[in-house]
């Protein structure tokens, strides 16, 4: 009987050993949890994350070599002009290669879009790509600032109807075009007392009517019109 009692206590003592053996604390589970988690963690690399894609925008130095390397993929040729009087089909000369891909770069990158038609000489020319709004601004400085060489010894003519690039008026004696503005010429047969001085680069083939409607806008003294004429869209048709 007597051994019987001292079985039993042994018994009971190791009954507490044992449950502390098989379930660890609360605060060992919480923080072997925390490591396995920390182990999982990917460190981002703050320099590379950080970086950001430098933005194209074109210069004096690199306009004509991008130019000639966008003209070789172009297969567009034709640009439909919506204004708040109508909308015109532009088809562009080929052999032009630069004003042609400007004209078709500056209308893929939404240049036109909200531009307005600034200068109205009444049986002359409309021209367009100028506006007083701030947007417009800003858009130049992000696509960038450069000029085209002038390009006229392609032997077309300022006819009516013909699409044609102003040269800059600032520190231009070489007739450098200006790339963000165009005019169109309205007279009758055309004006070509404006050919070797300016690069004809497209005609009107479509809704020529507009571009008169244009032109019979009543102006103020500096030929910009009472009313703004904008062009709502540039549309390259592909």
């Amino acid at each position: 009987m007597r051994l019987l009692k001292l079985w039993s206590l042994l018994l009971l003592c190791s009954i507490p050993y044992w449950a502390c053996k098989d379930n660890p604390n609360k605060s060992e589970t919480t923080k072997s949890q925390k490591e396995i988690q920390k182990d999982l963690v990917i460190d981002k690399d703050p320099i590379s994350s950080s970086k950001k894609e430098e933005k194209f925008i074109l210069t004096e130095d690199n306009a004509i070599d991008f130019f000639f390397d966008y003209h070789k993929t172009l297969k567009a040729d034709k640009v439909k002009i919506t204004t708040n009087l109508g909308s015109f089909t532009i088809a562009l000369y080929d052999n032009v290669p630069y004003h042609k891909s400007n004209f078709i770069y500056l209308a893929r990158k939404g240049y036109f879009d909200y531009t307005q038609f600034h200068r109205v000489v009444k049986n002359f020319i409309i021209q367009g790509g100028n506006s007083d709004d701030k947007k417009t601004a800003r858009k130049r400085r992000e696509i960038g600032r450069y000029l085209l060489p002038p390009d006229t010894r392609k032997g077309y003519k300022h006819h009516r109807g013909t699409v044609s690039m102003p040269s800059s008026e600032i520190n231009n004696p070489h007739m450098l075009a200006s790339p963000y503005e165009f005019f169109i010429v309205v007279t009758k047969p055309g004006s070509y007392h404006l050919d070797g001085d300016y690069t004809p680069f497209g005609r009107v083939i479509q809704g020529m009517d507009i571009v008169d409607k244009i032109n019979n806008r009543p102006v103020d003294k500096g030929d910009w019109p009472s009313q703004n004429i904008y062009i709502e869209k540039a549309e390259v048709i592909e």
